[in-house]
This record gives C-alpha cells, structure tokens and sequence, in this order.
C-alpha cells in the first residue's frame, strides 16, 4: 500500500504540467526580448526622466566619474548608480544613442521574463511557468518600461529575484537561496535604494506570518541571516562609503534621507497624486490581462478557504502573488510623492495569479467566466476608441498627430482580434490551454507596431532636440546655452552640452548669477536661448539684439548677440 505522506506527494501533483523551467525561462525571455528590442533605439529620448537619466550617464563619460554621479555639470546626488554604470558602459559600445541608454531597460525585461517562467515553473511546472512569464512580458507596464532608459527595470528585477529566492528558501528549506536573494537585495539597492529590500521584507513577513498559520514553515537560520545581510551589505556599502569619502555625510543624507525617505513623506517635484492614484495605473499597466484578474482573484480566495482542495505548493503560490500585489499597493497609495512606474515591482505577482487562475481553468475544464473576461477585452478596446474619438472632435490636435491614427488603430485590431480568438479558444475544453497565447501574439503585434511605426514619428513633437540640434551644428566657442520658462532643460542638455544655464523667468528674481537674465545675457559672447515663442509684455534684451534662428512647436529658439550691455547683475 502506498503511505500517507506518498498519496499526499501524488496528490500535489496531480494535473501539473512535468516541470522545465529552463523552457519556461526561454519562452517568458523569447516574449519580452520581441517586445521590448524591436525599434528599441528609434528616435530621441522623452523628456524628463529618460534625458535626466541619460545625461547623468552620458556624464559618467565626459568627467571620467565612477563615484559621484552628476547632472549638466554639478555633483547629483539623487539616485543610486548601477544604472548609470550600465547604460556608460553600453554608450562605449554602441555610442551615445537612445539603444546604448535603453538597452539595460530591455535586458533586465528580459531577464525578468526568463526569471519569473523559471521560478514559477520550479516551484508549480512548466505551463504555469510559461503562462506567468509570457502575461508578464506582454503587459502595458512591462513593455513600457522595458522601452525606457531609467532604472526601474533593474529594481524590478532585483526586487522579483529576491522575493522569488526568499520564497525558494522556504518552500525547499535550504539556507542557500536565502542568502542569493540578498545577494539580489543588494543589486536592488544600488539601482534605486532602500526601496529594493524594504519592499521585498514588506512582502516577505506578511506572506510567512500567513503561511505559517496555514502548515508548517521552515524559517532562514540565523547563520542565512547574518551571512545574506552581510553579502547586501558588502555589495551596497563601498559605493556608499566612497561617496562619504569623496563628498562628505551630507551627501549621503541627501540620497538616503531626502530623496528615499522625502519621497514617501513629502513631494518632491510637484509628483503628487490621490491614495487611489494606482488603481487605473495597474488597470492600464497590466491590459491586456487587466480583464482576467478579478475573477483570478476571487478564485485563489476560494482555494485557500478550501485547504483540502489545495495543492500545498500552489497555496503557497497564492498566497504569496495575493500577498505580494495588496501590501506595495497600499504601501505606495499612501506615499505623497507617486510615480506609474513605482508599482511596477509587483506586476510579477499579477502574472503569477492571473496564470494560476489559467492553469486552474485548463484542468477544470470550460469555464465561463474566462470566457466573458476574454471577451470583455475588445469591450475595453471600442471604449477607448469611442473617447479617442469624441476627444478629437472636442479639442484641436495639431494636423501632424492624426498621422498617429493609422497605427493606433493597427494596434487596436491586433488587440481586438487576439481578444475575440482567445475568447473562442477558451469556450472550447480542447484549446483552452493556448488560448492565453492569442492574446500574447496579439499584444506582441501591437506594440511592435507601436515601436516600429508610431514611435518614430512621435519626434516631431518633441521640439528641443531639434532647436538643439541647430545649436550644434551653428554655436561658437564662447556661445552660452540657455533655456527659459520651457520644459526641457535636461533634454538641452543631453542635445547639446553640460553647462546649459536654466533662467529665472522674466521679471522673477534670480536664485544667482547662473539663472539670472541680465548676467547671462550681457556677459556672454552670444546666448542660444530656447523658450516659448510667444514672449512675456516684460522682457528686456539689455541693450542686445535678439532674434529667432528656430521654431518648433510652441517653442523658439532665439540667438542673442551685438554690442555687450553694461552691468550685468539684476534682474
């Protein structure tokens, strides 16, 4: 007769797909590598993240520091520097292109793709794994920010490989993997801070006080905690005792204690937002999968309140993905300072559950709520349609945005096709398991289309790389580069040089010399001014003349030269 704990080993796996996470890996990379590479270095960066960032990385190069990070000139101490480290070592390769400073975006995407079919299929089998990798991959907030040339990606990833080694730990009761995910807490911190392993202990204690209530739960010796705390530590530290050295402590208190903690008490740069600011984030960020969640939900709900019905290994699945996707929402909802980009971290748990939820339905048979979710995808789509509609004819675009049109609507048939078939495809118990793919195939389309076509253009609307891209060809030795009452400063200095001098706006008293006016005006040789085209009643040119060279958009590019004018302070 077959013993207790071997019925209750056969039992567990019952209707598991045999395990290869290194498929699951390979498939959930394949997705984001299709996603995220195609058209990768088409056109400029945007304003303002991705030339803030590009430039700080940009100046890696130009002033040959490693150590103490800076922005148009000045020492900046705002974010930790793996990503800069990164994206200096790619703009040696392949240059200073928009490619060199998204491409470690793009890699940790997919490596997080290959990373997320690979635990998830270990720990549950291959199907799951494959299912998890590939929502995750083909979501809105995946593609994007693995399209962009700012650090999130790398905090993602660490934040995903620690919790994921964490709960390795456990489940297989083996020091090791306690100790690889501080390895990858300490990654996390130099990508972006505290954040990385606050979050994934933010995740981690609610989720072992849970599990533990429910069966038996090995916890990390404390020889694993001592020796995982020490490699974070010895991974994070000498950069950040370099920079004491280099710059003194304030410095430090800058980046830990203004930009980590100000953000979650105060706002900073006018980044606020309402507690329910994530709410469309995540409905937007995980379309098209947004459709499937709720019932996914409610169904791991339903199977851990029957924990007789339960695989051991799949209860601890949901309850770490439920775990995972409640606490950082309601930690960063009552942040002051919110981004979209800051709840990105746990985008690897509306994966895991949402494919749970398929892989429970694929063995349960037909299901009909699957059905409607899948169909209520194209629903969403005619909605955002009809309002992209109806705001056009409310408000004026400019005649050069309806070229957009034809893409924009390639990629919503893309989406409303692959919709319709996996709708079709679940409705039938002998598709039911590639259905999901419709889906993938079509979001593949779509934002492939988005990136090869509609992106490109999108530089016509981005006015200061072309202003700047006359200054470049035209300046002199001596010339000053400013830019006044604009948004764009960062994206000026990227297009151009360190040194741009930001004005105070017309009749504002100036900070000091570098932001005043008259100072820079009179005292430079000629000054490329870029600011809006239509100038203030209030707007003196002390004496020098001034004319247009550029326009593009509202903005204009305006040369200042002639005669020097007298005192140069004031306003």
């Amino acid at each position: 007769m077959t013993s207790a704990p071997a019925r209750q080993k056969l039992h567990a796996h019952v209707g598991r797909t045999i395990e290869r996470p290194a498929r699951a890996a390979f498939v959930g990379a394949l997705v984001a590598a299709l996603i995220t590479l195609p058209g990768l270095g088409a056109g400029t960066l945007w304003d303002n993240s991705e030339t803030a960032y590009g430039e700080v990385a940009r100046e890696v190069l130009v002033y040959h520091s490693w150590i103490v990070m800076h922005l148009n000139g000045a020492a900046w101490f705002v974010q930790p520097p793996l990503y800069f480290w990164i994206a200096a070592l790619c703009m040696k390769l392949l240059g200073v292109t928009s490619l060199a400073l998204r491409l470690p975006a793009a890699l940790a995407t997919i490596c997080m793709g290959a990373m997320t079919g690979y635990a998830v299929s270990r720990q549950v089998g291959t199907r799951v794994g494959i299912y998890a990798s590939v929502i995750l991959s083909s979501c809105l907030m995946q593609a994007v920010i693995g399209r962009l040339a700012i650090m999130d990606a790398l905090l993602d990833l660490s934040v995903a490989l620690t919790i994921f080694w964490w709960f390795r730990s456990i489940e297989a009761g083996e020091d090791r993997y306690f100790i690889y995910g501080w390895i990858a807490a300490g990654f996390g911190f130099l990508a972006k801070g505290l954040v990385a392993p606050v979050v994934a202990l933010m995740v981690m204690v609610p989720f072992v006080v849970w599990n533990v209530r429910a069966e038996r739960t090995r916890l990390p010796s404390l020889r694993a905690w001592g020796l995982g705390i020490g490699a974070c530590i010895a991974i994070s530290a000498p950069w950040l005792v370099a920079i004491a050295i280099h710059s003194g402590i304030g410095a430090l208190i800058d980046l830990v204690v203004h930009y980590t903690f100000g953000r979650y008490t105060g706002v900073i740069e006018n980044q606020a937002g309402p507690i329910w600011y994530y709410l469309p984030v995540m409905i937007l960020g995980f379309f098209p999968w947004i459709a499937f969640l709720p019932m996914a939900l409610v169904y791991g709900v339903q199977q851990l309140r029957a924990r007789s019905a339960s695989d051991p290994s799949v209860a601890r699945l949901w309850r770490l993905g439920i775990t995972w996707i409640v606490v950082p929402l309601v930690f960063f909802s009552f942040a002051r300072t919110k981004l979209p980009n800051y709840v990105a971290l746990e985008f690897p748990a509306l994966a895991l559950v949402t494919a749970l939820y398929f892989d429970a339905m694929v063995r349960r048979g037909v299901s009909r709520a699957a059905i409607v979710s899948a169909a209520t995808v194209p629903i969403f789509i005619g909605m955002i349609a009809f309002a992209l509609w109806a705001f056009s004819r409310d408000n004026r675009f400019p005649p050069d945005a309806y070229s957009l049109v034809p893409d924009l609507a390639s990629m919503g048939a893309a989406i409303f096709v692959g919709s319709a078939l996996s709708a079709v495809l679940f409705a039938r118990r002998a598709t039911m398991g590639i259905a999901p793919y419709a889906l993938v195939a079509a979001t593949l389309v779509a934002m492939d289309v988005l990136a090869l076509f509609a992106l490109p253009k999108s530089d016509r609307f981005k006015p200061v790389p072309q202003l700047a891209a006359v200054i470049e060809r035209d300046r002199q030795p001596g010339d000053v580069v400013a830019i006044q009452s604009y948004r764009g400063a960062n994206s000026l200095v990227f297009y151009t040089q360190p040194g741009v001098r930001i004005l105070a706006p017309a009749g504002v008293a100036p900070n000091d010399d570098a932001s005043s006016p008259r100072a820079v005006v009179c005292a430079a040789p000629r000054v490329w001014l870029v600011a809006p085209k239509t100038r203030p009643s209030y707007d003196p040119t002390y004496g020098r003349n001034r004319r247009i060279v550029a326009q593009s958009g509202s903005a204009a590019l305006f040369l200042i030269d002639g005669p020097r004018c007298g005192n140069p302070r004031g306003v």
